[in-house]
């Protein structure tokens, strides 16, 4: 009998203990509790301070939002230290870095994707290599930049898709700001056929999109006659136009049209590819009637 009650005997002993200490702390516990408190307090008005701060230094919504957010986890950090030692005073503040350093591995080697975006996001906003409204290209994906997060950035395809991309890819890939500046160059070929004569035609081409090239560039359209092609004899077609998508595809329609009139009009023949076949003997041609070539079909 008395061996069954010592497993209970041990568990109220336990439980008193346990109710004793918890007595003891509750001092303790309630100086963690203001601590908190005031951490949580502490850290609303140090993002709100951080928020008018940068808002007049004109900083990106995104950039200030995270900075804000970095900010009051800082603080959150520190609160909860100092209350952990207070709820625990045998807990040093050594074994808290300790603690802090084998977590923050653990912690980073499970969600390294994640921080890997953060940090690049981070990067992304402060040196702001591009802006809200901007055309890029990065590798395989093109698109007008709609919003970045300190994680992703949306991109808006031209056919109306959203791409969300982690940032940690913009910032590894390069990335082709397209609408960087207000105009951008624009290259088509042009070809034209052997027996034209080229300077004419060159000057055609030069006359025509000397008319199309942006009236505030600051350079002039350019023609270069430069390959001769299997059919053809190639010119290199350069001028100015708006980096806006919409503008920069008028443009090029404007052009090719103008070019193709202006050489037509002139009797400029634009070839189309072909071959000539050169046969080491000659060939002999045998022609049929209508009437033996009917009677073949019907055979």
């Amino acid at each position: 009998m008395d061996k069954e009650l010592e497993p209970i005997q041990i568990l109220r002993e336990q439980i008193a203990t346990f109710t004793q200490e918890f007595i003891a702390l509750l001092p303790n516990i309630l100086v963690a509790v203001v601590i908190l408190v005031l951490t949580w307090a502490i850290a609303q008005f140090a993002g709100l301070i951080t928020k008018r701060l940068l808002t007049r230094s004109k900083t990106r919504p995104s950039l200030l939002a995270a900075i804000s957010t970095i900010v009051r986890l800082i603080i959150w950090i520190v609160g909860l230290l100092v209350a952990a030692t207070v709820v625990f005073p045998n807990l040093t503040p050594t074994n808290l870095v300790a603690g802090l350093g084998i977590g923050s591995i653990a912690i980073g080697l499970a969600f390294k994707d994640i921080f890997e975006n953060f940090l690049a996001g981070f990067l992304i906003l402060l040196r702001k290599p591009m802006r809200i409204g901007d055309d890029i290209v990065c590798e395989a994906l093109r698109g007008r930049v709609e919003e970045i997060s300190i994680r992703d950035t949306f991109l808006r395809k031209r056919s109306g898709e959203l791409v969300i991309v982690p940032n940690s890819f913009l910032f590894k890939n390069p990335v082709e700001i397209l609408t960087d500046r207000d105009l951008r160059r624009i290259s088509i070929v042009v070809g034209v056929a052997y027996g034209e004569d080229v300077a004419t035609a060159k000057q055609i081409i030069e006359n025509v999109v000397r008319d199309i090239n942006h009236p505030e560039a600051k350079r002039e359209a350019e023609v270069y006659a430069t390959e001769f092609n299997s059919s053809s004899i190639d010119f290199m077609v350069r001028w100015w136009a708006s980096s806006a998508p919409p503008e920069e595809h008028r443009s090029r329609d404007r052009a090719v049209i103008a070019i193709k009139a202006a050489l037509d009009h002139a009797g400029i023949e634009i070839p189309f590819p072909y071959r000539t076949m050169t046969f080491a003997e000659p060939l002999e041609i045998h022609s049929k009637s209508p009437d033996e070539q009917f009677d073949a079909e019907k055979s």
